[in-house]
């Protein structure tokens, strides 16, 4: 699942904070050019929305579930008319 979060990113304020890493890897990203910063946020962005896929999964499973189980069962409604 990709999820689209270019404009979340563009319409924030950034804030300031406080964030502990290695200290071998701070100087291989700074020996590469690496904006630490940018990496960091991008990093959060992927895991905040994994987390969000992953919840609205746990959340939403019982319907899927009965989805599913609704179109073994009788199969998919309106099949009769697809074209294809």
């Amino acid at each position: 699942m990709r999820m689209n979060i270019q404009p979340r990113r563009l319409a924030a304020a950034k804030r300031a904070t406080n964030v502990s890493l290695r200290s071998d890897l701070i100087e291989e990203a700074k020996q590469l050019g690496i904006n630490i910063s940018e990496a960091c946020e991008q990093g959060l962005e992927k895991e905040v929305a994994r987390t969000r896929a992953e919840q609205w999964l746990k959340e939403n499973r019982a319907a899927l579930e009965s989805s599913n189980a609704y179109v073994e069962k009788h199969g998919l409604p309106l099949a009769r008319y697809r074209q294809f």
